[in-house]
Formats: C-alpha cells, sequence, structure tokens
C-alpha cells in the first residue's frame, strides 16, 4: 500500500532482536519511507563490561550497532551508509558516517537514541523509538507527553531528552512489541507512549 506520509527515521532498540521479521513485516505493510537505526543491543552491552577509553567505547558500540544493522539487512532490507532520505524501507550502517562527522561526546550518556536522534536532525524527519518499554516514566507513571528538557529518564539514554530538544526533533517513544501500536504510529495516529515534541 503506498502512503503519502513523509520519511521517518525509526530506532529499533536492541532489545528487539527477536521481533526484527515482524516488525519489518510492518514496515512494509504500511509502506511509509522508513530508515531504521538499529539500537546496540547485545553487541553494545559487551563493550560496556570492557575496560576502555571512552572513546573506544563509544566507537566499538557505534560498531555494535553497524552489526545489529546487518543483522536487519540479512532480512532483505538495503542497508545504506550515507544520511540520505529513505525511498524505501532501508537500514543505516551508522558506522562511516558516525566518524565522518564524530557529532556527539564520547560518553555512555549517548547511545544509540541519541544517535539516532542526530540522523533525524541530519534528515530533517520526525523520529520513532522502538522499545521493549511503554514509553518515558516519571514517578512510576507513564508520561504522555515531556515538556521538560531536563527530565531524565530511565527509558532513553542521559543525552536524548535534551538533544531533542536543542535541535527541535519530534520524537515518540512506544513499545515494539505492541503490532497495533507500531502500524498506528507509523501511520501518526494517537498510541500509547510518550511524545516528545519541542515544537508545541
Amino acid at each position: 500500500m503506498t502512503t503519502l506520509a513523509p520519511p521517518l527515521v525509526v530506532k529499533v532498540g536492541g532489545s528487539l532482536f527477536d521481533r526484527v521479521v515482524p516488525l519489518l513485516g510492518i514496515f512494509q505493510e504500511v509502506g511509509r519511507p522508513v530508515l531504521i537505526v538499529p539500537g546496540g543491543g547485545k553487541f553494545a552491552d559487551l563493550v560496556r563490561r570492557l575496560a576502555v577509553s571512552d572513546t573506544a567505547a563509544h566507537w566499538m558500540a557505534v560498531a555494535g550497532m553497524e552489526q545489529f544493522g546487518w543483522y536487519i539487512a540479512s532480512h532483505g532490507v538495503p542497508a545504506v551508509s550515507g544520511l540520505t532520505l529513505p525511498e524505501e524501507v532501508t537500514v543505516l550502517l551508522p558506522y562511516c558516517a558516525m566518524r565522518e562527522s564524530d557529532p556527539l561526546p564520547h560518553s555512555w550518556n549517548v547511545t544509540s537514541d541519541t544517535i539516532a536522534a542526530w540522523v533525524a536532525d541530519r534528515l530533517s524527519t520526525d523520529l520513532l523509538l522502538l522499545k521493549s518499554v511503554d514509553g518515558i516514566h516519571h514517578h512510576r507513571k507513564l508520561v504522555s507527553r515531556v515538556e521538560d528538557p531536563s527530565l531524565i529518564a530511565d527509558e532513553v539514554d542521559p543525552a536524548f531528552i535534551r538533544f531533542a530538544f536543542e535541535h527541535g526533533i519530534r520524537a515518540r517513544v512506544i513499545n515494539g512489541r505492541h503490532d497495533d501500536r507500531v502500524r498506528r504510529a507509523l501511520q501518526d495516529e494517537a498510541v500509547t507512549g510518550t511524545l516528545v515534541d519541542p515544537r508545541f
């Protein structure tokens, strides 16, 4: 099915490793041009256990994202290494683009969440973060909208919310284990989750 919806950057969290095939099916079904930014997942978790410098850890974790990206690509999705607007469902292999620009601090405060936000900023698109949580919580309650750029949330990396506000990125955080939520979010419909929208 074709759609007039604009291209979208979608971060697929590493915790959704087992959900890659059904998620790709939903992306293809909806038909919206999507650039997938892979999370680091188990590859980045390994790096966290190593005694290496912040800079080494940063690039090793980005390389971990690339490995997950190749896993996604192995299911028939075109892989790209440059930052261009997608015309179909594609997956970004981020290492070369990140090395070329080196745009973000080398710190565990910055993970694939903020890297995906950087990609969305560069391409002037909205961002959808797919995770294994329902959204961002504050005082144990699901927050439907984040209005405070200084909010620290366990569900996203420490740099993400401030980066989104500083760069005017509209982002949604939803649970990628619910097919209906993913499908509706891709169609810009209301869905359980958290909206980060500095432009309201």
